[in-house]
């Protein structure tokens, strides 16, 4: 069996642990979803890595200067750590391939669903990339986990819901897990791994 020091959730980030309110240009902006800390909490708990995954191509259309990134980041990081939650790393694509100028515009190998951003944070923390999970709110990011061979679990808050009952039918592939939200999603995973914690209860879902 792995170490669980080898293995990470991978969040995506706007619409699955914060909401999406389209491109956040200002930090008061940012808004946790009700579920986000105790999602990362159980992960904290749980001994895995907690790694955001996203893609912020705003800059590169020019609706924020490329520093808000990080400044909204390391907002997200506050609030979490206010309510007892880490983050172990956050991994940013900022690139467009056709629009803005250099150097954000490139097309680059760490656009979501292209896999550069797990890759690299697999180099940077040791991780078993067939052991770890991705969660979000677009098909996009199963597209990424499963490119790498992780498990794919899309959550309903954000763009999900919309995406699953709309576009599913186009979907080549399918998620392991329909979740309601980010701390759904989490439980399920640890659940499967036998894990269970007080910052998680476990709440059995049909699926969808």
């Amino acid at each position: 069996m792995t170490d669980v020091a080898h293995r990470a959730i991978f969040f995506d980030r706007d619409g699955t642990l914060n909401e999406e309110v389209g491109y956040i240009n200002h930090v008061s902006r940012l808004r946790l979803l009700p579920a986000a800390a105790a999602a990362v909490r159980a992960v904290n708990a749980a001994g895995w890595r907690a790694i955001v995954v996203t893609n912020q191509a705003g800059a590169a259309r020019g609706y924020f200067p490329g520093w808000m990134i990080e400044a909204v980041h390391a907002r997200l990081q506050e609030e979490l750590a206010a309510a007892g939650a880490r983050l172990d790393a956050i991994y940013v694509c900022p690139h467009h391939p056709t629009v803005g100028e250099p150097p954000y515009r490139l097309d680059c190998e760490c656009r979501k669903p292209k896999p550069g951003l797990l890759l690299q944070a697999a180099r940077d923390f040791g991780l078993e990339l067939t052991q770890c999970v991705v969660v979000g709110d677009r098909y996009s990011d199963v597209q990424l986990a499963h490119r790498v061979g992780a498990q794919g679990v899309l959550v309903l808050t954000g763009y999900g819901r919309g995406e699953y009952e709309y576009q599913r039918e186009q979907w080549s592939g399918w998620p392991d897990y329909v979740a309601e939200d980010v701390l759904d999603a989490v439980t399920w995973v640890l659940k499967t791994q036998g894990i269970t914690s007080s910052t998680t209860p476990v709440q059995p879902k049909s699926g969808l």
